[in-house]
């Protein structure tokens, strides 16, 4: 395999030196613009050489973004590092490495239901496990999945279920005595230089597996060339080719029958932790439209971060512009001055631009400072306030995590930190802008995740009315909510 000594920072080309003319890179990018796809980010590998890269601003190439479920294929890897171990195979039965967490009867499905059905999604369940998993009160994960019944032969039926992939992380801890992220730490994540990933655990302290990792897009990148380069990096093999081969392979048919499934890249077969694609490639996603997205036909790799529902718009996107235009000769394409130069300037300037309709109202002075009491809601937010200055404005929140402060700008970003979205703090850039003359629109980004949320804040002589919205949501429940708020 070519490009087997590749190291971090990634190589950098021009696109017609590896095959790909740089005017398809732009229509791509025209086109995700046009589409409102909200992408973050977007690198493009061919040939082991990043020849385009691009982060809409305010998010930045040094910054981790949480992948959801593109952490599931992280899992699968560690599960086959395990097995060159010698720590586990994945013929062993799940029960097995539980015994006191398991059922005082345990059924025929979950007696024989092994490793490779954890990393197929074929458990036999018939609805997803997480839910109950969260929901249970003593915290222990393990224990509330190896209760639930298990419907169906294991291996028989595709559901996709989070769940199962926690369970593949409980197991490697409890054969390795380290959680996930130390055991990828020397194995995975050093030698591909990853460096401070983060991942989520669960109350029990087992990193969550199916979700809950974040590195950067460059990190993303770097693991899809692993696989590309079949498990060897920097002439060092860190992965056996075998279990690339299967993990990359299609393990379980997950077509429906249902209209529009042969279009579907949801549709192409599941590997271990891997969904199989159209045009003989493979992927890892997560909501929202994170990717890894590896063709080997085409020797190329697409790492993208985004917050977007419609995420099998983006993939359409890869298949219908950028596929096609990867020259599969081995010559080199002539170079295109112009059309790099085009190229270059794109990547430069995409961004975000902070909304500023009106920049300013006289009813500042009467919002400035006051505090507004808020009626109760299920969001357990207590109080709104902002206050202003000439160049910016200070929101300050009382909810459920305490006061938290969010620095706005006043049509440009401003950035902070504060516990908007759970319980640990996230980076956050934001603005405002006057919409009309009695209506602020403050917007913030979380630019370690794929949420945007904006406030809508109509002023009234002694009550403001506060409209919430997020850009996605794993409920259509959380997308929109509303206030009232009264002057304390």
């Amino acid at each position: 395999m070519e490009n087997v000594q590749i190291t971090r920072p990634l190589p950098r080309s021009l696109p017609e030196a590896q095959g790909i003319t740089s005017a398809a890179i732009s229509a791509f990018l025209q086109h995700m613009e046009e589409q409102q796809s909200g992408l973050h980010s977007f690198m493009l590998l061919r040939h082991g050489a990043v020849v385009a890269e691009g982060w809409w601003s305010p998010y930045r190439p040094e910054l981790p973004h949480s992948l959801f479920s593109l952490s599931k294929s992280f899992t699968s890897t560690a599960i086959g590092l395990a097995v060159a171990e010698g720590l586990l195979k994945v013929e062993d039965k799940v029960v097995s490495f539980f015994p006191e967490d398991a059922p005082a009867v345990i059924s025929p499905n979950l007696a024989i239901m092994d490793i490779s059905h954890l990393l197929i999604m074929g458990t036999g369940h018939t609805e997803d496990t997480t839910p109950y998993m969260v929901d249970s009160k003593d915290g222990n994960w393990v224990k509330a999945f190896l209760q639930l019944p298990v419907g169906k032969a294991p291996g028989t039926h595709f559901l996709y279920n989070t769940g199962a992939t926690y369970m593949l992380s409980a197991i490697l801890q409890k054969v390795s005595g380290l959680t996930l992220l130390e055991y990828l730490e020397p194995r995975l994540f050093v030698p591909l230089g990853i460096r401070n990933p983060t991942w989520e655990s669960c109350p029990r302290g087992i990193n969550k597996g199916g979700f809950g990792l974040s590195v950067s897009t460059e990190d993303i990148a770097a693991f899809g060339q692993l696989y590309l380069q079949q498990g060897v990096w920097n002439n060092q093999r860190l992965l056996p080719k075998e279990w690339i081969a299967a993990a990359t392979s299609k393990q379980i048919g997950n077509n429906d029958g249902s209209p529009g499934a042969v279009s579907s890249d949801w549709s192409q077969g599941y590997g271990y932790q891997f969904w199989r694609c159209r045009h003989n490639a493979y992927r890892g996603d997560g909501a929202f439209g994170q990717f890894c997205i590896v063709m080997p036909e085409q020797d190329a790799v697409v790492a993208i971060t985004s917050g977007n529902s419609d995420m099998q718009s983006i993939i359409n996107g890869v298949w219908n512009i950028l596929l096609p235009a990867m020259s599969m000769e081995a010559k080199v394409i002539e170079s295109d001055p112009a059309a790099h130069a085009e190229l270059s300037l794109i990547l430069e300037q995409l961004s975000i631009q902070p909304e500023l309709v009106q920049k300013t109202s006289a009813l500042e002075a009467v919002l400035n400072g006051k505090v507004y009491r808020l009626g109760e809601n299920s969001h357990k937010l207590e109080a709104f306030m902002v206050s202003f200055d000439a160049e910016k404005a200070v929101l300050t929140l009382q909810g459920m995590y305490g006061e938290q402060t969010v620095m706005l700008g006043r049509g440009e970003w401003a950035e902070s930190s504060a516990n908007i979205l759970d319980h640990k703090k996230n980076l956050i850039m934001s603005c405002f802008t006057w919409t009309a003359e009695n209506k602020l629109k403050i917007t913030m980004l979380c630019v370690e995740t794929p949420f945007c949320l904006t406030l809508e804040v109509e002023v009234h002589e002694s009550s403001i009315a506060v409209k919430q919205q997020f850009n996605v949501s794993m409920s259509a429940d959380d997308l929109e909510a509303e206030f009232v708020g009264h002057l304390a």
